[in-house]
């Protein structure tokens, strides 16, 4: 049995909890982890997980917030960084989303555990609204559309993106090759103003 964790702040607990969860996961995927054996792994009592979760899908549904929010970041800070061109920021915006798949598939794991789960849909729903909006945001720049036209163009990209992302996730693509196509998407459906 793990030795007791010590004394936390409520706050400091959920992230332990959550990055016990998730290491848990990673290793064993999802099918383990419960609200019981992520106290024994935690090394906390169960009232405490059942405090912060109170179900299984709470718990799956922190952690699934949890990892958007942390691929959200990652994305923003790489546009952040990337030269301000068009074929750099779709080439950066591309190479994020697939980062997803590739450097958090514990996030595959989560989602398809929360499959008919009624609150995922409504999750999902935001995230890409949100995801889209910032897209949208950062491209309008470069494009000769309305943001309105741009917006409604990056739904279709993100479309292509998550097929694109079934693809990779299946061995049928290479990441190399489905950044190149989505940047290549991108900066065809943008509406990219000629500069003379």
């Amino acid at each position: 049995m793990p030795a007791r964790s010590p004394r936390l702040p409520k706050a400091a607990r959920r992230e332990q909890l959550l990055d016990t969860a998730l290491t848990m996961v990673r290793r064993h995927g999802t099918d383990g982890l419960t609200l019981v054996t992520l106290a024994e792994a935690a090394g906390v009592s169960r009232p405490i997980v059942y405090d912060h979760f109170g179900t299984r899908p709470e718990l799956l549904l922190a952690l699934y917030r949890r990892l958007e929010e942390r691929h959200r970041l990652a994305a923003e800070q790489a546009v952040r960084d990337a030269e301000p061109a068009v074929e750099e920021i779709a080439r950066v915006m591309s190479a994020a989303y697939f980062a997803c798949a590739t450097d958090m598939p514990e996030f595959d794991a989560i989602s398809a555990a929360l499959k008919g789960n009624p609150d995922v849909q409504a999750i999902q729903h935001a995230m890409l609204d949100s995801y889209r909006d910032w897209m949208a945001t950062a491209l309008l720049p470069y494009s000769g559309l309305d943001a309105v036209a741009l917006r409604l163009r990056c739904v279709a990209v993100l479309g292509a993106a998550e097929t694109l992302g079934a693809e990779l996730n299946r061995g049928a693509t290479t990441a190399g090759e489905a950044v190149a196509a989505l940047t290549d998407l991108i900066v065809g459906s943008i509406g990219v103003e000629q500069r003379r």
